[in-house]
């Protein structure tokens, strides 16, 4: 390499340097970012367009995705479907989608995975998204139930509410 390529590299990656500090956008991502961004691979629905509530109870806890927009019939179908269709998985056992989005160690998901049989798990369509109910008189369990829905309250961020 000559003087002339050898400087032209070396200034080629000083701008590269100097330019990392004033653009973490494209390199750092919060998980919140992360899970917002990604959510189109597991879910069907606009996370734009709804809102995951997550509330915990004595028994385990109440899971609903909701359209922010009562008339988007389109959004509720793809909401009620794709809870439906959850809600039949998790009695199984399966956290793929989850665990897709989240991460394999996302908290509780080993211990639901382990504990569905004594799990009772139901849908229920909702005049604007769906709800699945998550009940169990395992206390391991109703943990593992809250520790996931804390889990996802914190990785959905603003896409996300408590009840």
């Amino acid at each position: 390499m000559n003087e002339h390529a050898r400087g032209a590299l070396l200034l080629t990656t000083a701008a590269i340097i100097l330019l990392l500090p004033s653009t973490p956008a494209i390199f750092a991502q919060t998980t919140q970012e992360h899970v917002h961004q990604m959510a189109h691979a597991v879910m069907p629905f606009d996370m734009e367009k709804t809102v995951h509530v997550f509330k915990m109870t004595e028994s385990g806890g109440v899971q609903k995705v909701i359209a922010k927009d009562v008339s988007a019939d389109e959004q509720i179908a793809l909401i009620q479907r794709h809870l439906r269709d959850e809600a039949e998985r998790f009695q199984r056992g399966d956290y793929s989608d989850p665990a897709a989005l989240h991460g394999a160690d996302m908290p509780g998901l080993r211990e639901l995975r382990a504990g569905s049989s004594a799990i009772e798990i139901s849908y229920q369509a909702l005049s604007v998204g769906a709800e699945i109910t998550f009940e169990t008189t395992d206390l391991h369990l109703v943990t593992a139930i809250h520790r996931w829905f804390g889990a996802q309250l914190s990785e959905h961020g603003a896409d996300a509410r408590a009840e």
